[in-house]
């Protein structure tokens, strides 16, 4: 990306993300040492490591250089001449003056115009490093460069210098490439110039910059400068940078429940909104997998326990989302637009697949860093093999833009006959971050949609003008071994961003950049998600109109050979179309698939275009097919569409590119009010196979409302449905909003759900299915009656949406029923120490708490609730205290609450103080809560009887100071906290 605007919410993170991204700067640069042994260009003296800082210093640079492979040997040897022209290019063109060191970038105005010097020199040094440059060893280039590095530090990159424009490229980009280059040439570097380009690096990246983790320094940048200190430790020998390094990746481990970071779940979040797993999460492992193994087994290797997280994460929260060597494009944010950049020389065009390859090259490292345990290492090498094996449209092997280092790795890998290829897996995923994806044996594909909590689409340095639409539903996919270039082949800058697949959009002219930068564009709606139970899933959105009045909902029921999309209560008041598109398959440059509607093959002419009425499927040649059921009024067209990178990214191309596309469509007509559709996707399907299942379908719409939208599909024995409020479809009943998917085979039920609105601390799920008697432990789920039906409590508040599964089953002895009681608190209050300490706060709307660890601070503050149990009978099986709240504390995002059992002292909510008030006792159950408003159960089992009054106090786990939170009470508009009970 071109670096992003100082901001302390706006994080650019890293050269990958510049126009012309590092590693298109920098390709063919990264080759190795010869398949022989290592290789020195200091002709007789060998490369050796006299201290445990040189050690440092060789394995960095074998990072840089690769080990293993045969330079003469392709594809290294044609990588390695054409690093070799280029370094020798800039080398003629390099000409120091008192306001450059390139004319073509001037210096004192751009901040990445240093940068850009930097990474020339970079690329230079390793012309010289590297065997079979054609500039190996060569004495005139080894002056040029260190003529380059010496005049940079006088008159740009100082220790002195006022930084200016960008702090990405004072902190990171600079300094990173500046110290690439060290390593690369210091043996001919003296000590002094060491020490001079050391305390430039020092002046723009202090010890400061991770001192907290907060604003520039999150995510993906706090690696990146984490890099910084590292290789300024090893270049400059100091201990102290090391550690400093190392310790500072750790806030970087832990799980997060807003903002940046990795989820619990999987999802990766930059700046604040966007998911980002394969773009910004791409630097974030790229930049762990390399530290990781330069510090593995020195006295600086990164230790913290909590390290574990970034190795889960590769299965977690970045397999999911590559599929035959590609990223799905769901996840990368801005990125989509980049594709030619005016600025790279080698016009390599940045995409899914290259960005997938970027990913895979991560992965592949981490797992030879031997920093993972063995057996995750094992299993991401064969993942990664198979990964290579699969990419037959851009083969890892033979992509031009794939560092040499990675290159010699997978040949390696693929060379490697004790590791087989793994398969493509299987299965089907719902993530916080308001993404989905399916996978099956013959294709894959991402649903993304966004809420409150993600943003429309993010735009920014005038990049992704036009990607208004693509969180609002986009379903994208591919085949096993078809459309794997369906968004690589020029997608992105001519398809008509108004027809977006998947998606329902008002066709309201939309200027660029429509909304504002860095995902500043977010709808209102909190409903996004669904319930997943790892096979099949229902997710649906509450959609919203960027700069639109456009409301409605829309559902995607993902099963075996099929994926079901719904859409109700669509409704907008712009003047203007609103439109469903079915799809929008990019044909390519000359592409020519028929189209066959209803067994009738329609013409192939460009130009061409109909409205069918009452059709019951469609099939595209070499794609897949489409179903409506009962028919439906379908527009169809091709067309020819041309345009450049640069429509939609500032730092694009201009040349023309045309693609042909075959668009099918709802037309919703202007200012529409309650329209809906249905459709089905069959990816793969052949016009054959869309007849037949069109004459004796399996899947039955049960509801398609504003309300609510359900299917059933007799193929699976799966029963599902998005309840956008309380109500029945089918055999399901909820008694809140929320997603549930049935499935039921062989004497078993599995019922999952979800609360993808994130608005419910319980809800109770009927499913009217007899006959199941008994059910598998499942944590927050409760059976309270089967026989006729089955009655689950479901304990949804502070899952962020995910799911709950719990399995019935129609043998064993049922139990007894149960009851599930939620009861009012009769009074609340917190109360507050030190000079507080006799003041009351028994009516405010809030209940603050916070433990300082401290006596007599005036900050301490915790919550008392009584409830009267007396009206309820029989014995507790288990009692859950739910608050809702955040945190509003300036020291951090994040922390815990804690409930306690109190003496049995009696208080009144409008004398109660801290002086005067039940003191905690025992200590009962924990949870987490984050500066996203959410709830928080906390299991109160032990210290809640029937029959009579409990007071129970909500504070934080003693001997720990924590973070100020604010809860609502019982004075509250909404949200108020309770006590559930189950008694039996």
């Amino acid at each position: 990306m071109i670096p992003e605007p100082h901001s302390p919410t706006h994080l650019p993170l890293s050269p990958a993300r510049l126009p012309l991204s590092r590693r298109r700067l920098l390709q063919a640069s990264a080759v190795g040492l010869a398949a022989a042994g290592a290789w020195s260009v200091l002709g007789g003296q060998s490369a050796f490591a006299a201290d445990a800082y040189d050690t440092l210093r060789l394995r960095w640079q074998a990072l840089l250089t690769g080990t293993g492979f045969d330079p003469a040997a392709q594809p290294f040897a044609g990588s390695l001449a054409s690093l070799g022209d280029r370094a020798r290019t800039q080398q003629a063109a390099m000409a120091p003056t008192a306001g450059s060191l390139w004319p073509d970038l001037p210096l004192g105005t751009v901040s990445a115009n240093i940068t850009s010097s930097y990474l020339r020199l970079r690329t230079m040094a390793l012309a010289w490093a590297q065997p079979g440059t054609g500039s190996t060893a060569d004495a005139a280039l080894a002056t040029a460069v260190t003529t380059g590095l010496d005049h940079l530090h006088a008159i740009a990159y100082t220790p002195t210098a006022t930084n200016y424009n960008n702090w990405w490229d004072w902190q990171i980009g600079t300094p990173q490439a500046l110290l690439d280059t060290c390593v690369l040439v210091q043996p001919l570097l003296t000590a002094t110039q060491i020490a001079n380009y050391c305390a430039a690096v020092d002046h723009s990246v202090p010890d400061s910059k991770v001192s907290s983790y907060t604003g520039t320094s999150t995510g993906a940048n706090r690696v990146d400068l984490c890099r910084v200190l590292a290789l300024r430790g090893v270049i400059g020998k100091s201990s102290a940078k090391l550690a400093l390094a190392s310790s500072s990746l750790s806030p970087v481990f832990p799980y997060v429940l807003t903002g940046d970071g990795l989820y619990p779940d999987g999802s990766f979040v930059q700046h604040t909104w966007v998911p980002y797993t394969g773009s910004y999460g791409e630097v974030l492992l790229g930049g762990l997998s390399k530290l990781f193994g330069l510090l593995a087994g020195s006295a600086w290797a990164v230790t913290d326990p909590q390290r574990q997280t970034v190795f889960d994460a590769v299965d977690a929260a970045y397999a999911p989302f590559l599929y035959n060597g590609l990223v799905m494009d769901s996840v990368s944010g801005r990125a989509i637009s980049r594709g030619l950049q005016s600025s790279d020389a080698l016009h390599l065009q940045q995409d899914d697949h290259g960005r997938g390859h970027t990913i895979i090259g991560h992965i592949l490292r981490l797992a030879d860093s031997g920093a993972a345990p063995a057996a995750q290492s094992a299993a991401w090498r064969a993942a990664v093999k198979g990964w290579i094996a699969r990419d037959y449209y851009r083969p890892y092997l033979t992509d031009a833009a794939v560092d040499v280092p990675e290159l010699a790795r997978a040949q390696a890998l693929v060379n490697d006959s004790a590791t087989s290829a793994a398969p493509e897996p299987t299965g089907a995923r719902v993530f916080a971050m308001d993404r989905a994806v399916v996978r099956r044996a013959g294709w894959a594909a991402s649903l993304a949609m966004c809420s409150a909590r993600t943003t429309f689409y993010e735009t920014g340095n005038g990049e992704n003008l036009r990607g208004w639409h693509t969180n609002n539903g986009l379903l994208a996919w591919w085949g096993s071994t078809f459309g794997n270039g369906q968004y690589a082949d020029a997608f992105w800058p001519t398809v008509n961003p108004y027809r977006l697949p998947g998606t329902t959009v008002s066709t309201k002219p939309l200027a660029d950049a429509a909304g504002g930068a860095w995902g500043a564009a977010r709808p209102d709606n909190t409903w996004a998600g669904g319930a997943c139970d790892g096979t099949y899933a229902a997710a649906g959105q509450a959609v919203r109109g960027l700069s639109s009045t456009l409301s409605g909902v829309k559902s995607w029921f993902l099963l075996d050979d099929t994926v079901v999309c719904l859409g109700a209560g669509i409704s907008c008041t712009d003047g203007v179309p609103v439109e469903t598109v079915v799809d929008n398959r990019n044909l390519g440059p000359t592409g020519q698939h028929a189209l066959t509607v209803d067994g009738t093959a329609q013409p192939a002419t460009l130009g061409w275009s109909q409205r069918f009425t009452g059709a019951r499927w469609a099939a595209i040649s070499g794609f897949g097919a489409y179903l409506f059921p009962g028919g439906a009024s379908v527009n169809a067209l091709r067309e020819a569409r041309t345009g450049s990178w640069h429509d939609i990214n500032g730092g694009g191309t201009t040349e023309a590119l045309t693609r042909r596309y075959l668009t099918l469509w709802v037309d919703h007509g202007t200012d529409p009010s309650g329209a809906g559709y249905s459709y089905l996707l069959m990816p793969g399907a052949d016009a054959a196979t869309a007849a037949a299942r069109s004459a004796a379908p399996t899947v039955t719409v049960l509801a398609n409302s504003a309300s609510v939208q359900a299917v059933s599909d007799s193929a699976s024995g799966v029963t599902a449905g998005n309840f956008f409020a309380a109500g029945t479809a089918g055999p399901i009943t909820v008694s809140a909003p929320a997603s549930v998917l049935v499935r039921e085979s062989g004497g078993a039920m599995t019922v999952t759900v979800a609360d993808p609105g994130r608005t419910a601390s319980t809800v109770q799920v009927t499913v009217a299915r007899s006959g199941y008697r008994t059910a598998d432990p499942a944590a927050g789920v409760t059976v309270l009656t089967t026989g006729a039906a089955v009655t689950l409590l479901v304990e949804l508040g502070g899952t962020q949406g995910a799911s709950r599964t719990v399995t019935l089953r129609t043998t064993g002895t049922a139990p007894a029923p149960a009851t599930a009681t939620r009861l009012a608190p009769t009074q609340d209050a917190y109360v507050r120490d030190g000079s507080y300490g006799d003041t009351n706060y028994g009516t405010a709307t809030t209940l603050t708490v916070k433990n300082t660890n401290s006596s007599g601070s005036g900050y301490s503050r915790r919550a008392l609730l009584s409830f009267d149990t007396s009206g309820v009978g029989g014995t507790v099986r288990r009692a859950v205290l739910w608050v809702r709240g955040a945190v509003a504390d300036s020291g951090g995002t994040q922390t815990s609450l804690q409930a306690f059992a109190t003496t049995a002292d009696s208080w009144t909510e409008t004398a109660v103080t801290w002086n005067r008030s039940p003191a905690p006792t025992t200590a009962l159950g924990t949870g987490a809560i984050s500066t996203a408003a959410d709830w928080v159960g906390l299991d109160v089992t032990a210290a809640v009887t029937t029959g009579g009054p409990v007071t129970l106090a909500v504070w934080q786990p003693l001997g720990a100071v924590g973070l100020a939170v604010n809860l609502n009470s019982r004075e509250s508009a909404a949200f108020q906290p309770h006590l559930e009970l189950i008694t039996s």
